[in-house]
């Protein structure tokens, strides 16, 4: 998750969207052309990941980031962060309702899902 915002971490809510890509140089480029985005970076230590700023905006609304480091193993897709109470008691539900974990960074407070009709997610513990 590039440069989260500061929003309120109500839980249900989605606190985040990331696109993560191998050329997220040149996709941020096409959103500047084709939605106005503006951007600042992201220091990933060895490469720069990008949050979108909306035009005149001084809060991102996304970030494009790079298939490396922890989005390593991320679809090139859309990702919404949706925030939970307790990150277990949802990992167990999703996979109890026949959707199953993606991808789980070790000591970390979120984790991607897949549900039942493929479509993913990712679940970030508020606190």
């Amino acid at each position: 998750m590039s440069d989260t915002p500061a929003l309120p971490m109500r839980v249900g809510s989605v606190l985040w969207v990331d696109l993560t890509i191998d050329n997220a140089d040149e996709v941020r480029d096409f959103y500047k052309e084709v939605v106005g985005w503006g951007h600042s970076e992201v220091d990933m230590g060895g490469y720069t990941d990008y949050s979108m700023l909306p035009p005149g905006a001084d809060a991102p609304a996304a970030g494009i980031v790079h298939h490396r480091g922890v989005n390593e193993g991320i679809p090139p897709q859309w990702m919404i962060y949706i925030v939970v109470a307790d990150l277990e008691a949802s990992i167990a539900a999703c996979e109890r309702l026949g959707g199953k974990v993606v991808k789980r960074a070790k000591d970390s407070p979120f984790c991607i899902i897949q549900d039942p009709a493929g479509a993913v997610a990712a679940l970030f513990q508020a606190g």
